[in-house]
């Protein structure tokens, strides 16, 4: 999981500095940050990227205070001190000296027309609460295969961004060229603000590139935050598929929120441990249910994605505590066993691990390391366009991340895939809005917006629980219900017997993709199949993998077939209750009409006694009333 925030205001730095750099604490003031850290038992920040080589450092060096301050709060470069000495000695003047150690454009002229720098991005990377829990409750080889997981995904990931998504910008955004080396500072955190364990990381990415020329620019921030949904995917798919791996784990669909997507989790961690240490979540949920209301109320509608990252943001921001005093890991680990062995029990917590191993080889049993990518691409073309309508590459490469996180269930993929289905979802399934102007720049192939011709899922309403009314159902509880119908109807057309296939109607036959029995690049579309199986045989084995590794919730009536959900035996009896109190109240809404309405003919007095003026009555035509006395 990623979330992204700005390092705007000048003295912005001074907080990371005192906090972020101590632990999310609060450092005594007067006292240096290495001196403090080393106190408390902190690690100390770390420069990352691959834009360190231009600044003279190196990838695993300490971020010292000084460096934080005129990197992050004043532009310039974070050994700016001795070279600013050496000019000064070589007699230069000192406005030039300082000029010179400035990377970019100075934050001084920024301000002069009125405008705030963007001196950085904190993307902080944190891994499902399940994996906090296994880390923080597991022995010291599970803690350290999760945090070499939690590394190698996190620069995983800031590689990705290096590669397919920074760009450097000049001219006021006209002239753009590729970032391929960004300068960051990291810190890893083991704790959230009440205590409990919540290990993250963040990642400052200074706001400044090198071109190959030597000058500095400003990133493309706006790219970055376009991308933060894929970042965030790819994180997640890469960690949590290396803990499973390593530990031989698998991964289950948890639902945080009812109608929305599942949360992919580690199999056999108790929900008990997870509230157990999501305290913050919970105080976030409750507030966010109150402000999630009058937002109905207000609006006449559900939030949409947008402005249900506003509410969590705000419910967050409601709900944060004050900055606590930072503790040492093993101390930190000492609390937390004790705090989890009062409330649950020795053999709860010290049979945590064995369980999840348990739960994961089941699943692993029944789930192979196959992915079939004819019915990924139908699936993730299928929920991007329901959800979103119009969509560009990256929310349909973010689907196809997720996809093989719910599909492959922690098993190991081929690097490159997620790619691979994507942009054959965009080729096959989708159609290009997009149209190149003569005289602008072209955009690039990520900056494309795309619709597709799918035939858009009806609406209905599910039932409420827990005494709640019935809700609409959710954009993507449509788009599963689209994906698996549309799925069902290629995996009926390759199963079928060759006769029936040859009669079949042309429209049947045009849902199967053609290339459904080609190897796909990576060569995952059927690993291991056997060249003597027909064409039949082999989808119908694909056909029961797709059924053993898609999540139970979503073979379930509720989602696959809405009528079926909605008239189930467990159901019939609450909607039975639901219409007769509908239709109670339209009776007794009905009642005090016509009350209403005989009250008011027994009142009403004929205008010719109240001196010849006619009293207009509300469903009078529009000339009733006109008597002489109103006439001219």
């Amino acid at each position: 999981m990623l979330s992204v925030a700005k390092v705007q205001r000048r003295n912005a730095w001074r907080y990371y500095v005192r906090g972020v750099a101590f632990g999310d604490g609060r450092r005594p003031v007067g006292q240096a940050l290495e001196d403090a850290q080393e106190q408390a038992g902190l690690l100390p920040g770390r420069w990352r990227g691959r834009g360190l080589a231009a600044l003279g450092l190196t990838a695993g060096q300490t971020v010292t205070e000084r460096q934080m301050e005129l990197l992050f709060g004043e532009g310039r470069h974070p050994d700016a001190d001795r070279m600013e000495h050496e000019l000064l000695d070589d007699g230069a003047d000192p406005e030039a000296a300082r000029l010179a150690t400035v990377l970019g454009q100075p934050i001084e002229e920024i301000e002069q027309r009125g405008q705030t720098p963007l001196l950085a991005l904190d993307f902080v990377f944190r891994p499902q609460a399940s994996l906090v829990v296994l880390w923080a409750l597991g022995d010291e080889r599970t803690r350290r295969v999760i945090e070499q997981a939690h590394e190698r995904a996190v620069a995983a990931t800031l590689e990705w961004l290096e590669d397919e998504v920074a760009e450097i910008r000049w001219a006021s955004g006209r002239q753009r060229a590729k970032a391929p080396a960004l300068v960051v500072a990291a810190y890893r955190h083991f704790d959230n603000r009440n205590g409990f364990p919540l290990l993250h990381e963040h990642c400052l990415i200074a706001n400044r590139s090198q071109r190959p020329d030597g000058s500095w620019y400003a990133l493309d921030t706006v790219r970055l935050y376009q991308h933060v949904v894929a970042a965030g995917t790819l994180y997640t798919l890469q960690m949590t598929t290396e803990v499973c791996e390593e530990l031989r784990l698998a991964t289950v669909p948890r639902e945080v929120t009812p109608g929305l997507r599942p949360v992919m989790e580690i199999a056999g961690v108790d929900q008990e441990l997870i509230e157990w240490s999501a305290t913050r979540r919970r105080r976030i949920e409750d507030v966010l249910e109150g402000i999630t209301d009058d937002y109905i109320q207000k609006h006449g509608r559900l939030p949409g994605e947008r402005a249900r990252h506003g509410l969590a943001w705000w419910a967050a921001q409601e709900t944060r505590p004050d900055k606590k005093t930072p503790r040492p890991l093993d101390q930190l680990l000492a609390w937390w066993r004790v705090s989890a062995l009062l409330k649950f029990g020795q053999r709860m917590v010290d049979g945590l691990l064995q369980r999840c191993q348990a739960a994961g080889a089941a699943i692993r049993a029944r789930v192979g390391p196959r992915v079939d990518t004819a019915l990924a691409i139908v699936d993730v073309a299928v929920v991007v366009f329901t959800v979103r309508n119009i969509y560009a590459r990256r929310h349909v490469l973010a689907e196809a991340r997720r996809h093989l996180l719910e599909t492959l269930r922690g098993r190991a993929y081929v690097p490159g895939i997620d790619s691979y289905i994507a942009d054959r979802a965009l080729q096959r399934y989708s159609r290009q809005l997009t149209v190149p102007q003569k005289g602008r720049r072209t955009p690039a192939p990520d900056q494309l917006s795309y619709t597709a011709d799918f035939a858009w899922p009806a609406r209905w309403w599910i039932a409420g629980a827990d005494g709640k009314p019935p809700r609409e159902s959710t954009r993507y509880e449509r788009a599963r219900v689209a994906s698996l119908t549309l799925q069902n109807a290629i995996r009926a057309a390759l199963t079928a017997p060759p006769a029936v296939r040859d009669e079949a109607p042309a429209a049947t036959a045009s849902a199967v993709p053609p290339d459904h029995d080609q190897p796909a690049p990576h060569a995952v579309d059927h690993l291991g199949r056997d060249g003597a199986l027909t064409p039949a045989q082999r989808a119908a084995a694909i056909h029961a993998h797709q059924q053993a590794a898609m999540p139970q919730e979503y073979l379930e009536g509720r989602t696959t077939d809405p009528a079926t959900w909605m008239t189930s035996p467990q159901n019939l009896a609450r909607i039975a209750a639901l219409t007769r109190a509908a239709e109670a109240r339209t009776r007794t809404v009905e009642e005090r009409a016509d009350q209403t309405k005989q009250a008011s003919q027994v009142k009403q007095v004929p205008a010719a006694d109240a001196g010849g003026q006619q009293q207009r009555h509300p469903t009078a035509p529009p000339d009733q009333g006109r008597g002489p006395g109103r006439a001219g």
